[in-house]
């Protein structure tokens, strides 16, 4: 290995982290960014300054053929941002990658199956969670941010913040939801988190540092979903918005 290189390629790596965070992107922004410089400095052995259009071309072959779209994509996005801001030059390559066009539709949980579902839903915490998601249309990151702050019971409306786009926005309280988390909150009485995790049990929720666990969420919610009989549902199906009956 050249350590002149590796060292340079150090020093640029640690300077484009460091502009992902004054740019204010998201967590997960930041670390695909930055996992695309250290995949594209590994393949080139740490010299991805003066990359040709042929060498990215070869590169970007080799990774669709291991990779999902949605990678390559991000480590496109990684490169542009690292080219932009830490090398400061002009990025000259728009068309290097054009992903094939695709159209899906989520799957929908109706509102029986969502009945169905939280009540094989055993853990206390998860369905309650899992209620919520339904009944205010939230994707799951939505939902585990939420705090006893964010429920404005006046207005009959909760709080959503840093939503896709890091964006803010409110969404009706339904009375039934409404009433189902004050019951809920009666039992760990956090002062912040709504969804507390459950690392030291019911005795310990209300000294929690850290919202219910995402993996746990997931890995509950598939084996519901197959106990329920929806194999085809995924810990990323997202429920319908339709509120269920009050």
């Amino acid at each position: 290995m050249n350590t002149a290189a590796s060292a340079h390629f150090d020093r640029q790596y640690e300077l484009h982290l460091k502009h992902l965070k004054l740019k204010g992107l998201q967590p997960k922004t930041i670390e695909a960014y930055a996992r695309a410089i250290r995949r594209l400095g590994g393949y080139f052995s740490h010299r991805i300054d003066e990359l040709t259009e042929a060498q990215l071309t070869a590169y970007f072959s080799d990774l669709i053929g291991t990779h999902s779209w949605s990678a390559v994509k991000l480590d496109l996005y990684g490169l542009k941002f690292y080219t932009t801001h830490v090398l400061k030059k002009p990025w000259v390559m728009p068309n290097l990658i054009k992903p094939p066009k695709a159209q899906r539709l989520p799957d929908i949980v109706t509102v029986e199956e969502a009945k169905r579902l939280f009540a094989a839903t055993r853990v206390v915490s998860y369905r309650v969670f899992y209620f919520t998601l339904y009944s205010l249309g939230l994707r799951l990151g939505e939902g585990l941010r939420l705090q006893v702050g964010d429920i404005d019971a006046v207005r009959q409306r909760v709080h959503i913040r840093d939503a896709k786009g890091n964006r803010d926005r409110f969404v009706p309280l339904p009375q039934s939801t409404h009433q189902l988390l004050r019951r809920f909150w009666q039992v760990h009485r956090h002062p912040v988190l709504l969804f507390p995790n459950r690392h030291r049990g019911l005795a310990g929720a209300a000294r929690a540092t850290t919202p219910l666990d995402r993996g746990g969420v997931q890995r509950t919610l598939r084996k519901v979903s197959e106990a329920c009989g929806l194999k085809k549902r995924s810990p990323r199906t997202r429920f319908d918005t339709a509120m269920p009956p009050t």
